[in-house]
């Protein structure tokens, strides 16, 4: 649904995108992450069109963006700093976006006005706070019923319940009308429960595409004691971390984790336990070695 090949931006000799690749397949819930400055909003302004490329493509449902108002139609953007006219309240932005994309769902528009109770749809949209304005962006989003969902930050600035109502609208959205999804967040605990693919950005690239499934089934963790000292391990067993408290050794092991954990029982320890990792971890352990800071990247 979403291809960008080879996609290059310079500015005033300044290469914010150095040949970024990125595949989205329809349907697919894909988070977008990396370090400030690593290129994620300069590659969205070229998704949404706003850019136009140096070089590469920048293709929605196979046809080019850059000044293409059909494929503009097919997608909606929520960008993290938020545009409503000045006077302009709910029910005249909506009469406005109506105007802009024809399969705007009126009726759905009135269905979940019982989500957002908070909102009052006849006042003005700037006079409500952030997390209110942001309420409003969604609930217009999802009413233009598109084929595409491009969010920056999307739920900074709501609060818990807010925050878990509108993932389970845009997850109804993704199951009811195979909707494609690009998040663009910082924060990966949030997108491990959503997000089904990830993307991480550095210096204008995209440095690793994965499933969240391949993800997980690549890195481990395996905590495990011997009654002596910790022998000497495989030369293929590719340990990424090693730390212990007495005779517990905890090891992040990079690798299939059930094939990891049969080589440690051939050598007798005392117990052996294998434990998830969280994305973040998984993120912190994989890209520890790559020169920028992982802390950027985790908020």
């Amino acid at each position: 649904m979403i291809e960008i090949s080879n996609l290059v931006k310079e500015f005033d000799g300044f290469r914010a995108l150095d040949g970024a690749n990125m595949h989205v397949t329809k349907g697919a819930i894909y988070g977008l992450v990396g370090p400030n400055g690593a290129g994620k909003s300069t590659l969205i302004r070229h998704l949404t069109g706003v850019y136009r490329q140096d070089a590469g493509e920048v293709k929605i449902a196979g046809e080019a963006v850059y000044e293409n108002p059909g494929v503009k139609e097919k997608f909606a953007y929520i960008p993290d700093d938020l545009f409503y006219f000045m006077s302009a309240n709910t029910f005249e932005m909506k009469r406005y976006y109506q105007g802009l994309y024809r399969n705007f769902d009126e009726k759905m528009f009135y269905k979940l006005m019982e989500f957002f109770p908070e909102v009052d749809p006849k006042k003005n949209i700037r006079s409500l706070s952030k997390g209110m304005q942001k309420q409003v962006a969604f609930w217009i989003a999802i009413c233009t019923r598109p084929q595409v969902l491009i969010l920056d930050e999307p739920v900074d600035g709501l609060d818990p319940v807010m925050r878990r109502q509108i993932w389970s609208i845009i997850m109804a959205d993704v199951a009811e009308a195979d909707t494609t999804v690009l998040v663009s967040s910082h924060n990966l605990r949030e997108l491990e429960d959503v997000c089904d693919h990830v993307g991480i950005m550095h210096k204008g690239k995209i440095i690793i595409e994965r499933s969240l499934s391949e993800l997980q089934g690549s890195v481990c963790k395996i905590q495990v004691a011997f009654e002596a000292e910790m022998p000497k391990l495989p030369e293929d067993f590719d340990v990424l971390h090693m730390s212990n408290t007495g005779r517990v050794y905890t090891l992040i092991v990079r690798g299939d984790p059930k094939a990891a954990k049969s080589q440690l029982e051939k050598m007798n320890p005392m117990l052996i336990d294998l434990l998830p990792l969280t994305l973040e971890e998984i993120f912190i352990y994989e890209l520890g070695g790559v020169d920028y800071e992982v802390k950027d990247i985790l908020f």
